[in-house]
């Protein structure tokens, strides 16, 4: 059976990315399971890291880039920049390392075949209950409803997350759906909706025994 591994790298004027996944490592798979994860961004690297280990795939991502803005701590040393402006540097680290990682899931699966295509998720978190529903079509496109209320969950700014789950969708070419369906603390609204999107891709990438390509149309 042909491993389903990728290793690329991205690299912008910004960032420096390099990201590596294997996407049978699930429990039971006799695959070891490793995950290093380190974007610069403490939240991001647990949102990430739960993702792959819920997932079942291994995945190592190094990250380098812009960060010496900081919206924390630069209100008062930089007091002439905006909030936006402030965020610009740790936004791109977060909408690039997605990309990136959506680069290497899309890579690493191939050609879609023999799969299962379609993947549901329900997380819950204490109180809070998260859905992701997942195709793997090429057709990418993205809908979230998060409902975050905190400026920011760490040192994770809350208007990036969003950003996260569409540029993976965008770069994996996937339609994807995450949906908060309830709860009131957001590090466990968003850490549930990260969990769930975990679910649904181990669902959908479950290899079916076949080589069929699963879709009416014999092509995707």
């Amino acid at each position: 059976m042909a491993s389903r591994t990728a290793s690329i790298s991205r690299n912008t004027n910004e960032t420096q990315i390099v990201v590596s996944i294997d996407l049978d490592c699930p429990t039971g798979s006799g695959n070891a399971q490793t995950i290093d994860i380190s974007t610069g961004i403490g939240f991001l690297d647990h949102m990430y890291h739960a993702l792959a280990k819920h997932g079942g795939f291994s995945l190592t991502m190094k990250c380098k880039g812009d960060l010496w803005i900081d919206d924390h701590h630069t209100a008062d040393k930089y007091p002439w920049l905006s909030l936006n402006e402030l965020l610009v540097p740790t936004f791109r680290h977060a909408q690039d390392s997605a990309i990136a990682l959506g680069t290497a899931f899309k890579q690493a699966l191939g050609g879609i075949r023999g799969i299962r295509r379609y993947g549901t998720g329900f997380a819950p978190l204490d109180e809070a209950l998260s859905r992701a529903v997942i195709d793997i079509c090429s057709r990418p496109h993205c809908v979230t409803d998060l409902g975050l209320r905190r400026e920011k969950i760490g040192d994770l700014s809350t208007e990036m997350v969003p950003h996260i789950f569409y540029s993976f969708a965008m770069a994996a070419g996937v339609t994807l759906h995450v949906d908060v369906l309830r709860g009131d603390n957001d590090h466990h609204r968003c850490e549930s909706a990260f969990k769930a999107l975990a679910l649904a891709i181990r669902q959908a990438i479950e290899r079916n025994g076949g080589t069929d390509v699963p879709s009416t149309k014999g092509v995707l």
